[in-house]
């Protein structure tokens, strides 16, 4: 599957996947408004045997299938010093 990856410009380390370049027809107007301005990243394929750094990528798949976005949240602050959550 093709996926477009955009940044939000306003929340940094939040990324929007889509199936289709520049349709953000399946984003709700809410979520859009919180990401603000978003820029385009890169386009990858995307299938279940790719390694992504912040999710499993079988599950972005679903998400994507099911909702037609997928949203990565920035990391913890515990992530960003090293530490991990308990």
């Amino acid at each position: 599957m093709d996926c477009f990856v955009y940044r939000s410009n306003k929340k940094q380390g939040m990324f929007l996947y889509l199936m289709k370049k520049d349709d953000f027809e399946c984003v709700p107007e809410s979520l859009l408004k919180l990401l603000g301005d978003i820029t385009f990243s890169f386009e990858f394929d995307l299938n279940s045997n790719r390694k992504l750094v912040k999710a499993e990528a079988s599950e972005v798949i679903r998400i994507i299938n099911e909702n037609g976005f997928f949203l990565q949240m920035p990391p913890a602050k515990s992530e960003l010093f090293g530490m991990k959550a308990n």
